[in-house]
């Protein structure tokens, strides 16, 4: 069996967002076993899993990315988007557009502390689109 949805996300500000809920809603009925391959159709935010306990996590992940790439810095050279723009494309690449997440007994195999994250990176980067790919028998 195979499936794919797009799941549309609200508009965000800048942060770290959990978003397992929300996707697991969307998501077709998974299988007893397979895969969930899901991608961020956007140049500018990420996907991550991370710990979904503390919210002191998100905040501090926010914070370690604005320092590893500041915005303003005086080398870019694409910044007709604006000061934040540049630093999103760096912040996606390093962070990363999918993630793969395997599926057991019909749900996600997580760990007790796992969570799916949207990493939005731009201050106001609008709703986000998601290409969710379900795989399994």
């Amino acid at each position: 069996m195979t499936e794919q949805v797009e799941i549309l996300l609200h508009p965000r500000g800048k942060g770290v967002w959990l978003i397992t809920d929300e996707v697991v809603k969307r998501l077709p009925r998974l299988p007893r076993r397979g895969i969930l391959n899901l991608v961020i159709c956007h140049t500018s935010a990420a996907l991550a899993l991370n710990e979904n306990a503390d919210p002191d996590v998100r905040a501090d992940l926010n914070e370690i990315f604005d320092r590893m790439v500041p915005e303003n810095a005086p080398y870019y050279l694409h910044t007709f988007e604006g000061p934040d723009d540049m630093p999103a494309h760096a912040k996606s690449v390093i962070v990363g557009a999918s993630l793969t997440v395997p599926v057991t007994d019909g749900r996600l195999n997580m760990g007790i502390w796992q969570g799916i994250y949207l990493c939005e990176f731009r201050n106001q980067g609008g709703s986000r689109r998601l290409v969710a790919t379900v795989i399994g028998d």
